[in-house]
């Protein structure tokens, strides 16, 4: 496969979202993923519903272009075989809950004995060290510890309000992917390969403080300003129109101008509570009460090309079904339709980043449980009696020619 990452190797043990989708996103960029999975199952992400074919979507929009390979890591010669993989990959990747990767006998240092430089990566929720490090997680937990819930929520002492996706999920399997690219990087450069550790909350709490942590940024003023435990209001982001819903974002003197002429309201420029940046922010509910207001008096569409006349920040709110067709998206590529060998057709999004100089291929489909793993044991030394008696026992299993 082409791409920036071409040559590169990931052994990839992670399941459900954060650590799926970072290694499928450097599939997307030209590494070879190697997924590992216990051969009863496999990723829970693989169960879920929304079927077809044998595949659920979330599996196949989270592990496209990696190799599907099966071992029991509770049998010692499992591990083995993991390890065996090791000796040729330049990335490790595993979300277990701190501990449990050493107490299997993949944790740093076995991993390391048989790769000395590889990129070990852990993914974990709540951190690596304190009371909370082993509990268990899911987004929502994440959610409310951060403090996201609170702002979603509108203020602090509002009702909290959780995002309806798994926000810290994905953010956290970006900044993984990103991480392991920099570390990648820096051994080209050293020859020494690095621990990569990302948490869940740790990823979300930076996140919040580049636009909604302003309150509690300088230490010693956190009581000064309310608003310093207010956040940006729904309305502020979402109007309703005769005949829908928009985003409309006027917080500059120039485009609170545009917007003041686009809807009639000339003496809004007149009135000494909007006249700067921070007399609009100070009052934030009148201003939204009387935006809101005259977004009611016309549709949508009508809306888009009044304000765009201005270059008044605009955009419809699109249902799910209206994204992929909408002519900008269409305009930039971003969703493709594939033919998946058991799924049939599917529809799904190209990896986000362009490369001029080292474009990425058409993205392979996700594999059956165990697909490859015949092929990857032989490519690490295994001989065929060997494999043949892994898959036997129940240490491995091979689903090549066969239905998943």
């Amino acid at each position: 496969m082409a791409g920036p990452l071409h040559g590169f190797r990931i052994i990839d043990l992670t399941t459900m979202i954060s650590g799926p989708l970072a290694t499928m996103t450097l599939a997307d960029q030209g590494a070879e993923v190697i997924k590992i999975e216990h051969p009863q199952g496999g990723d829970h992400s693989r169960q879920v519903t929304g079927r077809r074919g044998g595949f659920s979507a979330s599996f196949l929009n989270n592990n496209r272009g990696k190799r599907s390979v099966t071992l029991n890591l509770k049998d010692p010669r499992g591990v083995a075989a993991a390890l065996k993989l090791c000796e040729t990959a330049d990335v490790f990747v595993q979300n277990f809950r701190p501990g449990v990767a050493g107490r299997i006998g993949l944790g740093e240092d076995a991993v390391r004995a048989v790769r000395p430089d590889i990129i070990y990566t852990s993914i974990a929720g709540f951190g690596f060290e304190g009371d909370w490090a082993r509990k268990p997680v899911y987004d929502p937990l994440i959610q409310a510890l951060s403090g996201l819930a609170s702002v979603q929520g509108g203020a602090d002492d509002a009702r909290p309000r959780l995002v309806r996706t798994i926000l810290p999920d994905k953010l956290t399997a970006i900044q993984t992917s990103q991480a392991i690219t920099a570390a990648l990087l820096a051994r080209s450069r050293s020859g020494q390969g690095s621990h990569v550790q990302v948490s869940m909350l740790d990823t979300v709490l930076a996140f919040l403080w580049s636009s909604d942590m302003a309150g509690y940024t300088f230490v010693g003023d956190e009581a000064e300003p309310k608003k310093s435990a207010d956040a940006q209001s729904f309305v502020e982001l979402i109007y309703q129109t005769a005949d829908g819903w928009m985003a409309v974002s006027a917080h500059t003197d120039s485009t609170w101008t545009g917007l003041s002429a686009a809807v009639g309201r000339p003496e809004w420029l007149d009135d000494p509570r909007f006249a700067t940046v921070a007399a609009r922010e100070d009052n934030k509910p009148a201003r939204l009460e009387l935006t809101q207001e005259a977004l009611l008096e016309d549709t949508t569409q009508n809306w888009m090309r009044r304000l765009s006349a201005h270059d008044v920040p605009c955009a419809p709110v699109l249902t799910r079904d209206q994204v992929f067709d909408h002519p900008q998206v269409r305009a930039n590529g971003t969703v493709i339709e594939l033919d998946h060998p058991q799924a049939g057709r599917v529809r799904q999004t190209r990896s986000p980043a362009r490369f001029t100089a080292t474009p990425v291929d058409v993205p392979l489909p996700a594999r059956r449980l165990g697909e490859d793993t015949a092929a990857v044991l032989a490519q690490a030394g295994y001989d065929a009696g060997t494999i043949a008696t892994l898959i036997a026992e129940g240490v491995a299993t091979d689903t090549q020619g066969s239905p998943e």
